[in-house]
């Protein structure tokens, strides 16, 4: 078992990481306040591992609400059906809500704890690889607006974070590599000896080998932890860099409304996207931008944007990225190779250039897999 921790003074909490944690009592019992419970989960996760999740809280008032599952119901509508739970359960400011799942259901349970009563305790347990390297850690909640993902939310700390790897054993090859497209931005970003990892591991972590994941895991967390800490709530540009590629990808989210294309599937070609402006703009070399290319591709990913989506349309929606400040539309790009940087310093005739040319460049690529559920062992 491997734990770090998110360094946040009197807001901070541990990371655990291993198999077998699910069950296991002592990782949960130490972070709940009071002994009212509520665990938020979904219609894909509940009949898989809820009941073993109840039989670590015995004898705690338990409540449960069962979400719809999918990034389509990430929205304030779906967020009261939590609230009525907490209600219709007399739940106090001592209640601490559990999120049973994915970036999902992690995302709206950190919200609905952020705002019930004006903020309740939660503890995250992520069951898909993208959550438990992302958005599980730093304490980023909220949900979708149909003009912008992720434009109404807080920050709220968890008191824990749980990763079990066996969650893993579950999840769809196609979650399994939008999971893997986060994991790649942390090599980018800050960590180019873990980029030549992941490029040396890669075929290993497609076959779910339980080490080289807990290996990427733990490597991910870490890095993540690390820009936390230095800015938690983004009033520097430090934090910012954790968004390489979403600035494109959520406006390719925005754009497929959410229903056809998973989170990272859309942050993969953001990448691309960032990763080619920063080699036009001189700072990286095309040799980089290729072996970005190739290894997304061999990671199962899309490399192009949804067909018919055009640079207009990218230009419309990166407008309200909240990045955006005092009317400057401010990008993540890459200096070098493991060298985020964040900057409103760019020429936006290039910008449109890149645009239009990935948008010429559409492989007329159909939507992903909407087939490849999980199955229930």
């Amino acid at each position: 078992m491997l734990e770090l921790s998110i360094d946040l003074g009197e807001r901070s909490y541990p990371v655990f990481i291993g198999t077998d944690l699910l069950g296991q009592a002592k990782y949960l019992t130490p972070y709940i306040t009071g002994r009212q419970v509520a665990i938020v989960t979904n219609q894909t996760v509940e009949p898989l591992y809820l009941n073993t999740l109840k039989s670590s809280l015995k004898g705690y008032d338990l409540a449960v609400e069962i979400l719809p599952d999918g990034e389509a119901w990430k929205s304030l509508g779906v967020v009261e059906r939590v609230f009525d739970c907490l209600l219709n359960a007399l739940f106090t400011r001592k209640a601490t809500l559990i999120a049973l799942g994915g970036g999902v259901v992690g995302d709206m349970t950190g919200f609905a704890a952020a705002c019930y009563q004006r903020g309740v305790d939660f503890i995250q347990i992520p069951t898909t690889l993208l959550a438990q390297v992302d958005s599980s850690v730093g304490g980023k909640t909220g949900v979708n607006h149909r003009l912008g993902k992720n434009m109404i939310g807080a920050f709220h700390q968890p008191n824990a974070v749980i990763i079990d790897t066996n969650t893993l054993k579950t999840l769809p090859d196609r979650e399994l590599s939008a999971g893997l497209a986060e994991v790649i931005k942390y090599g980018l970003i800050c960590d180019e000896p873990f980029y030549r990892w992941l490029d040396d591991n890669l075929d290993a972590l497609l076959a779910r080998d339980p080490q080289a994941l807990a290996y990427a895991i733990h490597r991910s967390c870490l890095n993540k932890a690390r820009v936390v800490a230095a800015d938690e709530k983004e009033k520097s540009c430090l934090r910012a860099i954790l968004n390489f590629g979403h600035t494109f990808g959520h406006a390719i989210e925005t754009a497929q409304e959410y229903g056809n294309w998973l989170h990272g599937e859309a942050i993969a070609v953001g990448m691309i996207i960032a990763t080619d402006l920063s080699a036009r703009l001189g700072m990286i070399t095309r040799e980089d931008v290729n072996h970005l290319t190739q290894l997304l591709t061999r990671a199962n990913l899309p490399v192009r944007p949804p067909e018919g989506m055009t640079c207009a349309q990218f230009l419309k929606l990166i407008a309200i990225d909240k990045k955006v400040l005092d009317g400057k539309l401010r990008l993540v790009l890459l200096k070098t190779i493991g060298h985020a940087i964040v900057t409103s310093n760019f020429d936006h005739d290039e910008l449109k250039h890149c645009l239009n040319t990935h948008c010429s460049l559409q492989l007329h690529q159909q939507a992903p897999n909407q087939s490849d559920k999980i199955q229930v062992p």
